[in-house]
């Protein structure tokens, strides 16, 4: 072969790449790859919630203390549930009233309960309290202690008890 053949080759190469880039369909543009945002949720300010859940327990104590049923059954939902100790599940308001009363009627006179959140977690609408409470015969004497669970959740704006389970930490109550 001579120079000239090669010559010729080599335009045609060059003009066959040339050709094949120029007629191939352009790269497909690629989409920027989506990007997950998670949504920014404000977590719930539980020191300001446990203060109020502790508000509701001092005016719960004041209520129990001062034998006022109807200022006791305002706290719980129509659907509410409380375990107490010693005793079966009290189901709806009419149940949890006798279970108050009941009480009521069995305490000596002049103990007084006081009840003091101690942890709560969940969010703005439902509550999980831990508590333990404390009953004082007249002179202010401990006479016992015990614990207690309560879910409260947000019903028209307010918290309302919705569970409760409680118990004394002696035997004996």
């Amino acid at each position: 072969m001579n120079k000239k053949n090669y010559f010729h080759i080599a335009i045609a190469c060059i003009a066959l790449s040339l050709l094949n880039v120029t007629c191939s369909p352009a790269p497909e543009e690629t989409a920027a790859p989506e990007v997950m945002v998670t949504p920014v949720v404000a977590k719930p300010d539980m020191t300001k919630i446990k203060t109020e859940i502790q508000s509701l327990e001092t005016a719960w104590a004041a209520a129990d203390n001062a034998g006022d049923v109807s200022a006791l059954l305002a706290f719980y939902s129509d659907d509410a549930v409380s375990m107490g100790s010693g005793s079966p599940m009290a189901v709806g308001k009419a149940a949890i009233q006798k279970e108050i009363e009941a009480g009521m009627t069995s305490r000596p006179a002049g103990v007084t309960h006081k009840y003091e959140t101690l942890d709560v977690f969940g969010d703005e609408n439902t509550v999980t309290e831990v508590g333990k409470f404390t009953r004082t015969d007249a002179s202010g004497k401990e006479i016992s202690t015990g614990k207690y669970m309560a879910i409260w959740e947000k019903r028209n704006g307010k918290y309302i008890c919705v569970r409760d389970i409680f118990n004394s930490d002696s035997k004996e109550d």
